[in-house]
């Protein structure tokens, strides 16, 4: 069965020649169906040409192929205690694994891919659910969120949901306590979430696809 919440790091280096990547390096990425998740593939140039470059799309689970620009990562920041923003708490939700948070994750991913923040690469179907998979333009990371089918009935509630982690965390205590409005300062939900219950096109306006039964 296939993980539902899943974060793929891009790969400092070649996945083929074990190379590390230099920075403004043209890398290429390809994905592939393994029937309990996706697998990306981080390759260097000279790798793509020799090795993958004819024939990748007739590799067995082969789904789809894209090439970025790799950027070397900064200097890690100082540790700083800071409220949640709408990338940390995704990734914590992901992290954290439980479905409770299906649609207050899948609304973050909406409004990073809004701000630009995320790009959706790729959508599947798989036994009645669709999966999009989202890219952080600046780091590469993918990231494997469902969409659970959100009615226009519940978006009141999950957008409660989202401001209170966004303001308060994953603190179980905060959970139990009466829905407070967010702080000042804390991350404002977008006027035109009624936008992100699915309709007739999907985040990012990519088209769905079947996942490949080889």
């Amino acid at each position: 069965m296939m993980n539902e919440w899943n974060i793929q790091a891009r790969s400092h280096h070649c996945q083929a020649c074990e190379l590390a990547f230099r920075d403004q390096q043209v890398y290429h990425t390809l994905l592939f169906d393994e029937k309990h998740d996706f697998r990306r593939l981080d390759i260097c140039e000279p790798c793509w040409q020799s090795q993958y470059s004819h024939g990748a799309s007739e590799r067995k689970g082969f789904v789809s192929y894209w090439h970025g620009t790799y950027e070397a990562p900064p200097p890690a920041p100082a540790e700083a205690i800071q409220k949640e923003n709408a990338e940390s708490l995704l990734r914590k939700l992901i992290e954290v694994n439980d479905p409770k948070y299906a649609a207050a994750g899948y609304i973050l991913a909406v409004m990073l891919e809004r701000k630009r923040l995320l790009k959706v690469k790729e959508q599947f179907l798989r036994d009645g659910q669709r999966s999009f998979i989202y890219e952080h333009p600046r780091t590469g990371d993918l990231f494997t969120i469902p969409d659970p089918n959100l009615q226009l009935t519940q978006l009141e509630q999950v957008q409660r949901d989202v401001a209170s982690l966004l303001e308060h965390g994953l603190n179980p205590a905060a959970e139990t306590s009466p829905m407070a409005a967010p702080a000042a300062g804390a991350e404002a939900l977008p006027v035109e979430m009624a936008a992100a219950v699915p309709a007739a096109t999907p985040p990012g306006d990519v088209q769905t696809k079947m996942p490949s039964d080889q």
